[in-house]
């Protein structure tokens, strides 16, 4: 849980309000969905991708309820073709392990090479959940205080409609 304490402390200086539920291991929407607990808020799901030469990296932040169409989203951005980054290149440039993914892992990008993609249907909402960099954990905050802390990370943004 060091990893959520890191979030939680860079929160509080950003003075983001979010409340924060511990709870099992997740690692997917269904099981998140299984949870004996009422999260309130749009929860996300969160991809790490790279692009065909592996020399650009997304982190795509879209409702976990959708389905993302790599293809459409390479053409979008734009990139070459798009697939999902090894594990060693999610912790080479987030420093975290599968079943975490979350931007609150731009905190360890400091060269800030990912670039972040968000689903403009999350503009605007009172409450976003995220794993703070592990899945034994989960944070709402609303969409303003996100943005917030994305802008403090100072990674490339790009809004797309997903």
């Amino acid at each position: 849980m060091e990893e959520a304490l890191t979030v939680y402390k860079l929160l509080e200086e950003l003075e983001i309000q979010y409340k924060k539920y511990e709870h099992e291991l997740v690692f997917t929407m269904e099981d998140i969905s299984k949870l004996d607990i009422n999260i309130e808020g749009e929860y996300c799901k969160n991809l790490f991708l790279r692009n065909s030469k592996g020399d650009q990296h997304y982190l795509v932040v879209v409702s976990g309820s959708k389905s993302v169409d790599l293809k459409r989203l390479a053409r979008e951005i734009p990139s070459t073709r798009l697939s999902f980054a090894s594990d060693e290149r999610l912790y080479k440039y987030l420093k975290l392990k599968p079943g975490s993914v979350s931007p609150f892992g731009l905190i360890h990008d400091l060269d800030h090479h990912v670039e972040i993609v968000i689903d403009q249907d999350l503009v605007g909402l009172d409450s976003l959940c995220f794993h703070p960099n592990t899945n034994a954990a989960t944070v709402v905050i609303s969409y303003d205080d996100f943005y917030k802390y994305l802008k403090n990370c100072e990674n490339k943004i790009l809004f797309v409609k997903i």
